[in-house]
């Protein structure tokens, strides 16, 4: 089977096809021929090794994880003997976890992973991309946000795969929604259903009197200081791009404020609890309820090509790789 590996931080360059042996499931195990992938910018920074913090997690010198991509939608086709939750020809969609992987023509998974069937109404590549931002918006919002109907939500960075679902998964709480967001993407993000549309170059936010019960930045670019009288007086900042400026903030509003700076590790929460999120989303996929967002889609092949897009840092919603 083909498969992408890089062996050293660098550019899209670093990334190689390469041959390896399908791998064989063990008896918790099952082997999916993956259709569908995508390039996240948690994945580009893992190539990058850039901001340097993050190699604590990456690998110092080099990377620890060779071969990317965490959202997929294949097939299953080979299942080991104690496997129960699936069968040979079952079409899924799902995460490949915190060791990635999904960058190849075939993984192995154990049945227990972050995988349900692939909605109904939804091909492989629309699938594949809903998975990595609405489980991240949804435990962020829930769990750390404590969203409730009638809140007044902003989120910044609206247009991403972060952001997109985020407005949406706001939505589905009944919350009143603005989203803020480049002059290309106030389109996308009205068509979404935010309730208010704010296009950062053009205005302010912090300077237009209004607050917020929730600010979720989904891209990691504003600082709680800046923000923080936007809030309501027991108001919640909620960063998803875990940075060293906000982790002072989490610590200093923990124990002396009302308002509160917070973040969280959404893809490490346990695969039960993430597989029950991911069963939810399947439903609102289905039901027409949550929509996907897909910026551009390239072949297995052009991968570098699809990392170096994401770098750029515009990307609207998720891109996708194409394996066939």
């Amino acid at each position: 089977m083909k498969t992408i590996e890089y062996h050293s931080y660098g550019s899209p360059e670093v990334l190689q096809i390469v041959e390896r042996e399908i791998p064989t499931p063990k008896d918790n195990e099952i082997l999916v021929k993956v259709f569908a992938t995508t390039v996240t910018a948690t994945e580009t920074t893992f190539r990058q090794g850039k901001p340097y913090f993050s190699r604590l997690f990456t690998g110092l010198t080099k990377p620890k994880i060779k071969t990317l991509g965490e959202e997929l939608a294949g097939e299953i086709v080979e299942t080991g003997k104690a496997v129960t939750l699936f069968k040979k020809g079952d079409r899924i969609f799902g995460t490949a976890g915190p060791t990635f992987g999904a960058n190849a023509e075939y993984i192995t998974l154990p049945e227990d992973a972050v995988i349900v069937p692939l909605p109904s109404n939804l091909n492989y590549e629309e699938s594949a991309s809903t998975c990595d931002g609405f489980l991240t918006a949804l435990p962020f919002l829930r769990d750390t946000g404590k969203i409730k109907q009638g809140q007044k939500v902003l989120i910044y960075g609206a247009s991403g795969s972060v952001g997109s679902s985020a407005i949406q998964v706001a939505k589905y709480y009944g919350a009143e929604v603005t989203g803020v967001c480049s002059t290309t993407n106030l389109e996308l993000v009205n068509s979404l259903g935010a309730d208010h549309v704010i296009d950062y170059k053009n205005e302010d936010f912090t300077k237009n009197g209004q607050q917020y019960d929730i600010i979720f930045d989904a891209v990691g670019k504003i600082k709680y200081s800046k923000v923080k009288n936007s809030l309501t007086k027991e108001g919640r900042f909620l960063e998803a791009g875990i940075g060293l400026n906000v982790l002072g903030h989490v610590l200093i509003t923990a124990l002396f404020r009302k308002k509160k700076a917070l973040i969280a590790t959404t893809g490490l929460r346990p695969p039960a609890e993430r597989t029950k999120d991911l069963h939810l989303l399947k439903s609102l996929l289905e039901e027409g309820r949550i929509k996907p967002v897909i910026d551009k889609t390239y072949t297995f092949s052009n991968i570098a090509e699809a990392h170096r897009y994401v770098d750029q840092g515009h990307k609207k919603g998720n891109v996708v790789i194409r394996m066939v």
